[in-house]
């Protein structure tokens, strides 16, 4: 069986129409990402890991940060994971308009375009769609299909370990992506200072435990 997206609910289809949530598949492949990079120290830790379990990700990166960590976006790009748009300040799509939310995603979508031509894996890079993840996962239908018009493939989640929440233990953020996760989740985890704590306590467990259940981590499939 192939890898397809999943329908979502029908009311929720109708309020954010063609978002990708999670996808449908008989292996046993897991969808991780990681918002709200690049980040100094954060984001190289989670390369490290990740490449220890030979595990893949797709990194949904603020333009304001590529810019001042240019080098960080590219290490990620030379470990094989995939970039996706975050916006370029990390705006609430809720109070924004339309045109200044298309504005900020399609400027920070120029710093990965430039960046990805410097990098050695441009080639294929620069043939895939790209991703936009709405920050906050907060976004209107009329931003949601402004976006799908120019291209973008609009992303959000099945899964969210709450990593950035103080409220949220390690191993709660833990728990909340293992109990939950199944073939095809697209789970969320963040590679910033904020979520750092639970990220470096719950990502290794988290890759550990699916690891040995026989799962894969892959880029994401669209």
């Amino acid at each position: 069986m192939g890898i397809i997206p999943v329908k979502t609910p029908t009311i929720v289809k109708k309020i954010l129409p063609d978002f990708v949530w999670e996808f449908s598949t008989s292996e046993k492949v897991l969808y991780l990402t990681f918002d709200d990079g690049p980040t100094p120290k954060v984001t190289q830790w989670t390369l490290n890991t990740l490449k220890q379990f030979d595990a893949k990700a797709t990194f949904f990166c603020i333009g304001n940060n590529i810019q001042k960590h240019p080098d960080i976006f590219q290490n990620i790009l030379n470990e094989g994971h995939r970039i996706g748009n975050h916006s370029n300040t990390h705006l609430k799509g809720w109070n924004t308009s339309v045109d200044k939310y298309v504005l900020d995603v399609n400027e920070a979508q120029k710093f990965i375009t430039s960046e990805l031509k410097k990098s050695d894996t441009r080639s294929q890079a620069l043939n895939e769609s790209p991703l936009f993840r709405p920050p906050y996962g907060r976004i209107k239908p009329n931003q949601g299909k402004a976006l799908k018009a120019l291209g973008y493939t609009v992303v959000t989640w099945s899964i969210l370990s709450f990593d950035w929440e103080k409220e949220t233990s390690p191993e709660t953020c833990y728990n909340n992506v293992i109990s939950k996760s199944k073939p095809g989740s697209v789970i969320v985890f963040h590679d910033s200072v904020k979520a750092s704590k639970n990220l470096m306590q719950a990502l290794p467990k988290v890759l550990t435990y699916f690891s040995k259940k026989g799962y894969a981590f892959k880029t994401l499939p669209i």
